[in-house]
């Protein structure tokens, strides 16, 4: 077994830690991704690696002791290019936002039918795991993550996995726990980069990766398009109001229940705003990625981190 890290430059002591472990663990490497970006840390690793199975580890994430053994079991037992976990997504912290961003990450209302983030009962074939465990001659066959995508390159890699006739599995006996960045500032634009690389990858695949990601889509067009048009005709000003009521009124009954569950009562009002912001900086990131693809834009983005 080997352990590879590969850091994008921290500036906090994780290097320091890494280099404890690195000294004491022959086993253990540390490389460097000058980069930063998470496709350009995935080829390096890969690249450096050398045995027959690659176990891809995130951070904000904890994982189960059995994490390794299951994923390698399943991964020949089921004949899978791709096996990974399901998440359990808690709050960063105990504040009312960061459990309003955690519950709408991980509810069908906020991401659809991603059964990695909503669950599911038994194993089960998908589009796409979180992070995943690969047989290491998969790269030398289909290629390895797709560097210009930022975000989303899981999407891409997982569609050529199924394009060339393989197979991804979900594993619900593996629960990761999984920490989402637990700000109005920080969902909004992190949703708004999954939208903006969407139809990137839909181009270099040549296929959508999955039609649930054209809901925000058509959502923000909807309320961008309703808004005149509803000022002008009745009849699309009550399709319009209707449609953002049961909306809205979707969001607070999930708030409601919520708040009961969790004894938080700010979740009534705080979950169809946090909807809100997923669906919609999605949508925005999705139509403004579009528009880039048309346009033959560069889709490098700013580093805020």
């Amino acid at each position: 077994m080997e352990v590879l890290i590969v850091d994008g430059q921290s500036k906090d002591k994780t290097r320091d830690k890494i280099a404890a472990y690195v000294h004491n663990y022959p086993f253990i490497y540390l490389y460097d991704n000058p980069k930063r970006y998470s496709p350009y840390a995935l080829n390096i690793g890969i690249a450096k690696s050398k045995g027959e199975v690659i176990v891809r580890l995130d951070a904000h994430c904890l994982y189960p002791s059995n994490y390794f053994s299951v994923l390698v079991e399943k991964l020949f037992e089921l004949g899978a290019d791709n096996v990974g976990g399901v998440w359990k997504t808690v709050p960063a912290d105990d504040s009312n936002v960061a459990w309003a961003v955690a519950i709408a990450s991980s509810h069908s209302f906020g991401v659809g039918n991603s059964f990695h983030k909503t669950g599911v009962r038994q194993i089960r074939e998908v589009d796409t795991v979180p992070f995943g465990c690969f047989r290491r001659e998969l790269f030398d066959r289909i290629g390895l993550f797709d560097e210009q995508l930022i975000r989303n390159q899981d999407d891409e890699l997982n569609a050529r996995i199924i394009r060339s006739g393989g197979k991804i599995f979900l594993l619900p006996e593996l629960e990761i726990v999984y920490t989402p960045r637990g700000s109005f500032s920080k969902i909004s634009k992190t949703y708004f980069q999954y939208g903006l690389f969407k139809p990137l990858v839909n181009k270099k695949i040549r296929v959508p990766a999955s039609w649930r990601q054209f809901v925000p889509v058509l959502f923000v067009a909807g309320l961008l398009a309703g808004l005149p048009l509803s000022l002008f005709f009745k009849p699309i000003r009550w399709i319009y109001t209707g449609f953002l009521a049961l909306y809205f009124a979707i969001g607070l009954c999930i708030g409601i229940q919520q708040a009961f569950k969790h004894k938080k009562p700010a979740l009534v009002f705080l979950m169809p705003l946090v909807f809100f912001l997923v669906h919609f900086s999605y949508g925005c990131g999705y139509w403004k990625g579009l528009w880039k693809v048309v346009a033959g834009s560069d889709f490098r983005v700013k580093d805020s981190r």
